[in-house]
């Protein structure tokens, strides 16, 4: 098998979100042709293998493309979400990514798509099904949006043993299941797990019914606070509120517990401290129903699934045959070594802000076609960790007012952020003299500074007690 030969001037390794959004901005902002190699067979990224009853946790409003519009822009009437700007589910996101690739990039010529193909490394793939292999000439660059890939639970194994005979499945398999069990054991403590408590108590299950095993508390954020258009000075209002308490936060533990206080933050159990916080997004409907769920059990990671019991890292408790567990647990976005975003010849997605991934992916196709240096583009976008523990969630906001302080430097980069949907608060200038918005403007003037001097003092703490906590230990 020989390799063909074509050329192009970026080839994006990687055709979800982060792919769709890069390449839509280079198509709008330069004359770049581009190539999209994907080893799914349709465009959308983690969304083709997504459970069937997952909705986005942001509105779809700030979600895709950026030139292309993601729903109707419409407030839904009824569910968990009643009130607020409506939430795409996994059909017709992946209908939005497939429209976005056949009808906006393809026509145009300058767009080459190779879905079902693997990504070899040095410029070359091959098709995972047919007899044939390709060698790219990249032009200008090669685009890398798997860098930072996460693992899902639907193509993941469990991270821990399982039994013969006992019947454990990802949460999109429940959907399917034909035999109504004795009892859902949900492992997990992230967002696919809440979704799963949230549609079995949708399907009618009693939260007697249901056992949560959650190796830690997250925080959440309140969806009030993430709303666009009509109700984008309430999320302005909302984002003055956090910069406030970052002014005036005395530890870590101190600003978590003001923004839970004015509910931008919200936790299942007020009983429980907390540990993780990855910025998932939820309602308050939801809180509701899942503080219905009383067997909650907080013995750590599960170890494995025997037949009648269920061995995790802090004891053992009873299981049946006659249960179904559902495997919420895979690793999520992976965590690896920070490296410059834009090199020669390449560019590693990561994100360097806080929130919104399509708006920041959208943005670095931008910075890439509009910024001439990789040194100019990098300090532009200096990159950050995804966001796991409560401590991540100070260093990605401090990143994020840094960034928008070196950006006004670049007008066309801050034209463009007024201009996208996919800016949460791009819009917020149509609302200037709304009094919501204006109180939100001079608290944000006034405590800006002051928080993110704060902020960086709060990480230095936080960093040096944890240094200093294995020779307390050992005192």
């Amino acid at each position: 098998m020989s390799d063909e030969t074509l050329e192009t001037d970026y080839l994006v390794v990687g055709a979800g979100a982060a792919g769709m959004a890069f390449a839509d901005a280079l198509l709008t902002h330069s004359d770049a042709t581009v190539t999209l190699v994907d080893r799914r067979h349709a465009p959308g990224g983690h969304w083709i293998d997504a459970y069937p009853y997952v909705r986005l946790h942001q509105p779809s409003a700030f979600y895709g493309v950026s030139s292309v519009p993601l729903g109707r822009d419409i407030v839904d009437t009824a569910g968990t979400n009643a009130g607020y700007y409506e939430l795409a589910g996994a059909d017709e996101i992946r209908a939005y990514f497939a429209h976005v690739m056949h009808d906006r990039f393809l026509p145009g010529g300058r767009v080459r798509y190779f879905p079902s193909s693997e990504y070899l490394g040095d410029d070359r793939f091959v098709s995972r099904f047919g007899q044939r292999s390709w060698k790219v000439r990249v032009r200008r660059k090669i685009v890398d949006t798997t860098y930072l890939e996460g693992a899902v639970p639907a193509t993941s194994a469990p991270p821990f043993e399982v039994a013969d005979g006992v019947c454990c499945v990802p949460a999109g398999d429940i959907a399917r299941i034909t035999q109504r069990p004795e009892r859902f054991v949900v492992i997990g403590a992230g967002k696919t797990a809440l979704d799963t408590c949230v549609w079995l108590l949708e399907q009618n299950v009693s939260p007697s019914s249901i056992r949560w095993i959650k190796p830690r508390e997250a925080w959440w954020m309140n969806r009030r606070f993430q709303q666009p258009l009509a109700q984008l000075p309430g999320s302005y209002r909302g984002m003055a509120i956090q910069l406030e308490a970052m002014a005036q936060a005395t530890s870590i533990e101190d600003l978590f517990a003001r923004l839970e206080a004015e509910e931008v933050f919200l936790r299942v159990d007020r009983g429980v401290a907390p540990s993780m916080f990855r910025g998932a997004v939820i309602s308050e409907g939801e809180l509701e129903r899942l503080r219905k769920i009383e067997d909650v059990v907080r013995l750590g990671h599960v170890r494995r699934i025997e037949r009648d019991e269920i061995v995790l890292d802090g004891g053992s408790i009873p299981t049946s045959e006659a249960s179904v567990h559902i495997h919420c647990s895979a690793r999520g976005l992976a965590r690896r070594p920070l490296r410059p975003i834009f090199e020669a010849g390449r560019v590693t997605v990561q994100p360097f802000l806080w929130g919104f991934v399509c708006y920041q992916f959208a943005m670095l196709g931008v910075i890439e076609a509009l910024v001439a240096s990789d040194e100019d583009k990098n300090r532009l976008c200096a990159p950050i960790a995804y966001w796991d523990e409560n401590a991540d969630y100070l260093s990605a906001f401090l990143s994020t007012l840094a960034h928008e302080r070196a950006r006004l430097a670049w007008p066309a980069l801050a034209g463009w952020a007024k201009e996208t949907r996919l800016n949460p608060f791009g819009a917020i200038g149509h609302y200037r003299d709304a009094p919501d918005v204006i109180d939100a403007r001079e608290r944000i003037k006034h405590h800006a500074a002051t928080a993110a001097g704060n902020l960086a003092r709060l990480l230095t703490t936080n960093a040096r007690q944890a240094q200093q906590a294995p020779l307390r230990s050992e005192e």
